[in-house]
């Protein structure tokens, strides 16, 4: 177990910030694990520094004199990653004009992190499993078979048993990589780090553009900490310098603070944080999340339908430019008579037709469903239709976690 001293001066020379219980824990994790071979599989959504964790990890192993080499899975054409991994004989395929040594190969006695494992085609997945159990590869076209000293650190932002029950990542893979699992907890589980962090790469902008550091008002730092940090601490670090570039004072208030934020009605929504269970919890309060947003949004829509609505009553001029365009019923939401009463006086009129006024006497509630999973569905179709059928930003976009909406599109038989 690390001491508080020895934990610091790790955070120091890793530039880490942060005092979150679940921080240091993991911190500890990748200390002690450090000086063996053991794989490690480090958990968490994309932004809070998993690659952080492996240039820990090989810093404090006995290969930290060799190698070192980071590798997005999801950034290489599933046609090439087995020659970028394990390379490829010359005349193994059209534009291999010579041989090629892999990463395996080139990184011998070193360490190697492969980051986005959840992206791996499930070819390149039989391979990896092989160079974990016996140390062997073969290269693309050829038949001799290497070995080579590697150890082998992953990552991903993705829930691996949805993957494998899916039929998209190798169960006996998942049991090998994650002999030790490493947690890095989101940025909205470490609300307490969320001002240090801030203060740290105002600090450090400040200094890059020769200028005083931003400041916050106490009502400010309210705001940044009830935001939900999608993007972690990546997004944290982009929003620091935008402020720190456009803000009009150095002393920034909640307001002020509000217009760098995207999403504002994200801000107060309910959000369940922790690890997740295995007893269904974490689903339950990622269904209750989107059924919020989804009554919050209508709420929304309203109130300022009510708000256009009284304005046209207070001067029917107006009537003409909101009616410029035909009103079908899909564009009124039902209001109650003593909304109306409240605000319309007995006197007034308002045009709902280009061509004749009429008195507004009463108002009956156009009929719409009120079936929750109606609206639930919908909400996931635009979802996806707005992200191109890729679950992991639409999943983000509703609040939901990717494991939850996989459920949810086969629940609802939506074809993406």
């Amino acid at each position: 177990m690390l001491t508080d001293q020895e934990l610091q001066s790790l955070k120091n020379r890793f530039g880490i910030i942060g005092n979150d219980p679940s921080l240091n824990y993991s911190l500890t994790v990748a200390s002690q694990v450090a000086n063996t071979d053991l794989t490690v599989l480090i958990q968490g959504e994309s932004g809070v520094g998993k690659e952080v964790f492996s240039q820990i990890i090989h810093s404090q192993s006995t290969r930290k004199h060799n190698s070192f080499i980071a590798i997005n899975c999801g950034a290489i054409p599933e046609g090439t990653i087995d020659s970028e991994l394990f390379g490829h004989e010359k005349g193994s395929f059209t534009s291999a004009t010579e041989s090629r040594k892999g990463y395996f190969e080139t990184v011998n006695g070193g360490t190697i992190f492969l980051d986005e494992i959840g992206e791996m085609p499930l070819g390149t997945q039989a391979r990896l499993l092989r160079v974990l159990e016996t140390g062997e590869y073969i290269r693309v076209g050829s038949s001799k078979v290497q070995k080579t000293n590697v150890r082998v650190i992953a990552a991903t932002n993705k829930d691996l048993l949805v993957l494998v029950n899916a039929g998209r990542f190798r169960e006996d893979l998942y049991y090998r990589l994650s002999t030790v699992p490493i947690r890095v907890a989101s940025l909205r589980e470490r609300k307490e780090d969320i001002p240090l962090l801030f203060r740290k790469f105002c600090v450090d902008f400040a200094d890059k553009y020769k200028t005083s550091p931003i400041q916050l008002t106490d009502d400010a730092k309210l705001v940044l900490i009830n935001y939900r940090w999608p993007g972690n601490i990546r997004e944290l670090k982009n929003m620091a310098e935008q402020i720190s570039v456009l803000a009009p004072h150095k002393m920034v208030n909640a307001d002020e603070l509000r217009y760098f934020i995207p999403n504002h009605t994200q801000e107060n929504m309910p959000m369940i944080s922790g690890h997740h269970s295995s007893n269904g919890n974490s689903d339950f309060a990622s269904e209750r999340d989107i059924l919020y947003k989804l009554f919050f949004d209508m709420k929304k829509d309203v109130n300022d339908l009510k708000k256009m609505f009284f304005e046209i009553v207070k001067n029917p001029a107006l009537g003409h430019a909101y009616n410029s365009e035909p009103i079908n019923n899909e564009q009124i939401m039902p209001f109650t008579t003593n909304d109306l009463q409240q605000n319309l006086p007995a006197s007034k009129s308002i045009l709902i037709s280009n061509n004749e006024a009429h008195k507004m006497t009463s108002v009956h509630p156009v009929e719409e469903t009120l079936n929750l999973a109606d609206h639930e569905r919908e909400y996931i179709i635009k979802a996806l239709k707005k992200h191109r059928s890729r679950r992991r930003d639409a999943a983000s976009e509703l609040g939901i976690s990717e494991r939850t909406l996989y459920r949810k599109i086969k629940e609802y038989d939506i074809e993406e």
